[in-house]
């Protein structure tokens, strides 16, 4: 039996648009300010005029496409202290030359999953939130002399003014 020219034609277009393309696995991301974050941290300061000590562990995963941040209260953190716990996914996205960073906290599903972009200048990355209620500002310094990080948040109250949410230092905890 033979096979009309045409019809072997659009057997052979459409098997190829079937055919699965394998995506395309981008290079592991890198980044000399990321990577001082990477290791084991004490944080402390100040969250809504509290006391906070928490443990930080930032490790690359994903293939080195995300550092993952994971944040709790300190087992030995006074009992009067609320406790939190975060996971937090920093990225870069090259097409909009910003960095990404993925929140999950303790607050659940409906609340705690948020998305903020950043922007570096200098030994800093500032990234902005936009909750329903307003505007977050959260921004990460390195200090090098120190070998330490400093976090500040900060957010709109409702007169629209820019308020002190949480003032926090990174204290590598030694190995």
């Amino acid at each position: 039996m033979k096979i009309p020219f045409q019809l072997l034609l659009v057997a052979l277009l459409l098997a190829s648009v079937a055919s699965p393309v394998p995506a395309q696995t981008p290079a592991p991301w890198s980044d000399e300010l990321v990577d001082h974050i990477a290791g084991s941290w004490k944080l402390g300061g100040q969250v809504m005029a509290r006391e906070a000590h928490h443990e930080v562990e930032a490790e690359w995963v994903l293939d080195h496409q995300f550092l993952r941040i994971h944040e709790k209260t300190a087992g030995d953190a006074p009992a009067a202290e609320h406790r939190y716990e975060a996971i937090w996914f920093l990225g870069y996205d090259a097409v909009s030359e910003r960095y990404v960073l993925h929140l999950f906290d303790l607050f659940g599903a409906r609340f705690s999953e948020t998305l903020g972009y950043g922007t570096r200048e200098g030994n800093a990355i500032r990234f902005v939130f936009e909750y329903p209620d307003g505007p977050f500002h959260t921004t990460f310094r390195w200090v090098p002399t120190k070998d330490s990080w400093e976090w500040t948040m900060e957010q709109k109250n409702k007169d629209g003014k820019w308020t002190n949410f949480a003032d926090l230092t990174l204290t590598r905890t030694p190995r």
